[in-house]
């Protein structure tokens, strides 16, 4: 989970209890959707939907993940080509260079409980609405965003996808400690990764290498934070 806000763990039972309800809300479409290794995390601020610095990063529209980007000039062989030069496979390349952790997006408006009583209480969140999450990237990526996402899959060993749903009625509680507010906001959580990518021509020249930020789906789930 995202690793950048300052978070403190739950008590062990609290977890137990918060993972159960994970696997089982109905906005979950599987078990593979929450990775195993995914321990629940009480944040202290709210999420953010990407990295303050990601300043270039548009959304994928869906019928589009799988279309060659349209580069101006893609279609040249090179710079210096000419006969008897050496040759090469004109290719478009992505090579993922760095997995930077995940940033959750939300679907629909936060919910917030506060606890006015000298002890624990138990607070209870419902997804109100549904929405899909897809893929956003920054310019420069010249291979189909689903390619890159086979890419970034194979190097990592993680399993993303071009779009997830977080649906309507999923259920989720947790204690909230005396005199403070829960805050809760369903969605998706994407993975952030940055990648290289480029051209080499036919005559084996490359164009200038583009820094590739993306992110992508990754699983459905809650993010949860307290305040005072």
């Amino acid at each position: 989970m995202n690793m950048h806000l300052g978070a403190k763990r739950a008590a062990a039972t609290t977890t137990a209890a918060l993972l159960v309800v994970l696997g089982l809300g109905s906005g979950i479409a599987s078990a593979d959707d929450t990775p195993a290794d995914t321990s629940v995390v009480i944040n202290t601020e709210p999420p953010q939907e990407t990295d303050p610095t990601d300043t270039d990063v548009v959304d994928v529209p869906a019928d589009q993940v799988g279309v060659e980007p349209d580069i101006p000039g893609s279609g040249d062989s090179g710079p210096g080509n000419h006969p008897g030069s050496e040759f090469c496979d004109r290719a478009n390349v992505y090579i993922p260079t760095a997995k930077r952790g995940d940033y959750h997006k939300g679907v629909g408006a936060p919910n917030a409980n506060h606890n006015g009583t000298n002890h624990t209480a138990r607070s209870s969140f419902t997804a109100e609405v549904s929405g899909t999450v897809g893929v956003s990237v920054s310019a420069g990526l010249t291979i189909t965003t689903n390619a890159m996402i086979g890419k970034i899959e194979q190097k990592y060993n993680v399993d993303l996808s071009a779009s997830l749903t977080a649906r309507l009625g999923n259920n989720f509680q947790v204690d909230t400690p005396a005199h403070k507010t829960t805050h809760a906001s369903y969605g998706v959580y994407r993975l952030r990764n940055q990648g290289t990518s480029y051209i080499i021509y036919s005559n084996c020249a490359t164009s200038a290498k583009k820094s590739i930020t993306s992110y992508t789906p990754h699983y459905v789930g809650w993010y949860i934070w307290e305040s005072s």
